[in-house]
């Protein structure tokens, strides 16, 4: 735990400090409105429902000009860039980015929820007390009318005994445009689960686009001046703690108090969300911009396990490893855009992504460029956007683990150490690399073989063979591979791959691999980087925390996981 917070502590403090000013957001907007005299004739009606109604609207408003920065994917590469030459540490809250954008999410849940449940009493309150005849003060309130000669007297907005909550609910602003964003809200949500993202990316892309809506029905929310309050000149004339008992001699007299007057709560929504809504706009005009950029596409490789690598030229790109485009096929689709990890190296003249049949999207284009020779589809291309691995070589040893086509980020980095070699770069601060790699079928090793037998020669020749230790496990075998394994394991090379290094069948033993890897480098800083699933990024944080000394000048293990 101690290791964990040295590395994380920024991002801890980050996130303790947004808790904390919503917890104080909430109890300060709730003790305000539970204690101020200006609604005081409104609690009358509503009691306790109107401090939990507007505190957590206070907080709705924090948490939705909160939501949009971390997907501003420009401001973040942006960031990362400035930060550069930062601490390791400062740059870490920048690859949480979309951690923190689904923490915000279930906090506007939270408190739509409580929002939601604290007006579904307050309109229920407001039908019973326009409905009471016990000559009480939340039926004298409720009676005063909207058609009075002072268009503001009225506190109660529901003026029929007829009109049920139902109706009320969907025939005034705050009312309509409370369901649709909280129905807007909901669909985002269920549609953002992990197995719907994952199996169904094209129903959570468009249903996630729900945010406009959810948006400007935000900023028009608070328009109807449902919730009032007593006006500055009403509470001179007629102060409640002073009239309140009196209620029943209200204007019959010259002596006695006048009617209170009310005003609409003014709406706010609009002031929270202006800053973040501009700033994401400027966003997304800037990706419209860049993807309009003619992309030329050089040359398609079809790769065995159903793997397409394209390779683009566009001017004035410009990346750095283990970066990611987002990539659009107009003529598959007009909106969809997928991110995909480049796996060429910027010392390369193109740049390119490997893209594996994993839905109807990937399947499609795969199909379009397995059909069509002449002319190429058109492809858009908006980025390059940082990502974690930008800081690869930033550390002295670094533990590269790919997962399937997770690999992708890491053939960038491994390009990219293959060309320094070539030029002799004395810069490279980095002295060792593991790199593991684990696929389920033998066909996907196939596309990443060339360059780790050009990695193999060209540390031989200049004699650092011990720069690359890489590992391949094959996970899903049959016991004829198993057994035509074991009669070549004499051979120089792999009977899977030609390569020297033989694959292991299996998974890897990481607290066995971690063990080796701290006794071969006991004062070194290590970094951890992992493209592939959840489960296996649970595994390996573990086993950064176990094996990381407590003492900071002996070896640390920083984890660092691809996130999309």
């Amino acid at each position: 735990m101690g290791n964990w917070l040295a590395n994380h502590w920024l991002s801890v403090l980050f996130l303790v400090s947004w808790l904390g000013l919503n917890i104080f957001m909430f109890v300060y907007a709730f003790l305000k409105y539970e204690t101020s005299e200006k609604y005081y004739y409104t609690r009358e009606i509503l009691g306790t429902a109107l401090a939990f109604a507007r505190a957590s609207a206070f907080c709705l408003n924090f948490n939705s000009m909160m939501i949009l920065i971390p997907v501003c994917r420009n401001l973040l590469s942006f960031l990362r860039g400035t930060c550069s030459f930062c601490n390791r540490t400062l740059r870490k809250p920048l690859d949480h980015n979309l951690i923190f954008h689904k923490l915000v999410a279930y906090m506007i849940c939270i408190f739509t929820a409580i929002h939601v449940i604290a007006h579904l009493f307050n309109f229920e309150r407001y039908s019973r007390s326009h409905q009471a005849m016990d000559g009480s003060l939340a039926s004298v309130l409720s009676s005063l009318s909207h058609h009075e000669k002072e268009g503001d007297s009225w506190l109660n907005p529901i003026q029929s005994p007829n009109t049920t909550v139902l109706y009320a609910t969907f025939t005034s602003v705050a009312g309509l445009t409370g369901v649709i964003a909280t129905t807007a809200l909901v669909l985002m949500v269920t549609s953002a689960m992990e197995f719907i993202r994952r199996n169904y990316f094209e129903l959570f892309w468009y249903t996630h686009h729900l945010f406009i809506v959810y948006i400007i029905c935000l900023g028009i929310h608070g328009l109807g001046g449902i919730v009032r309050g007593q006006t500055e000149k009403s509470m001179g004339e007629s102060h409640p703690y002073n009239c309140s008992s009196s209620f029943l001699e209200w204007d019959k007299h010259e002596w006695s108090c006048t009617r209170p007057h009310f005003v609409g709560h003014p709406p706010e929504s609009w002031k929270w969300i202006l800053a973040p809504i501009t700033l994401y706009i400027f966003e997304r005009m800037l990706r419209f911009y860049r993807s309009q950029q003619k992309v030329v596409i050089t040359k398609v490789v079809l790769h065995p396990s159903k793997v397409l690598e394209l390779q683009m030229r566009k001017r004035g790109f410009s990346m750095e490893v283990g970066q990611y485009i987002f990539v659009n096929c107009p003529s598959i689709s007009f909106l969809e855009w997928h991110p995909f990890t480049l796996t060429s190296a910027p010392e390369e003249e193109f740049f390119s992504i490997h893209i594996r049949a994993a839905g109807d999207w990937t399947d499609n284009l795969i199909r379009t460029f397995e059909q069509q020779h002449s002319p190429m589809p058109r492809i858009e291309v908006d980025g390059p956007f940082g990502t974690v691995s930008e800081d690869v070589f930033q550390y002295e040893v670094a533990v590269l683990v790919g997962a399937g086509i997770g690999v992708t980020p890491f053939a960038s980095i491994l390009k990219s150490i293959w060309y320094k070699f070539q030029r002799a770069d004395n810069k490279l601060k980095t002295q060792k690399i593991y790199f593991y790699w684990i696929c389920r079928e033998t066909g996907a090793f196939a596309w990443f073989n060339n360059l780790l037998n050009s990695l193999e020669q060209e540390m031989e020749a200049l004699g650092k063979m011990d720069f690359l230790n890489y590992r391949l496990f094959l996970t899903g075998w049959d016991s004829n591979i198993a057994g035509h394994a074991a009669l070549n394991f004499d051979k120089a090379t792999d009977i899977l791959t030609g390569l020297k290094q033989k694959t292991s069948f299996g998974r890897p033993m990481w607290d066995n691999e971690f063990s080796r890897i701290a006794a071969a480098h006991p004062k070194s800083v290590v970094g951890v980087f992992l493209c592939g699933p959840r489960s296996l990024a649970k595994s390996l944080r573990k086993c950064c925390q176990r094996y990381s000394s407590l003492d900071p000048r002996k070896v640390q293990f920083y984890f660092n996981k691809e996130t999309f």
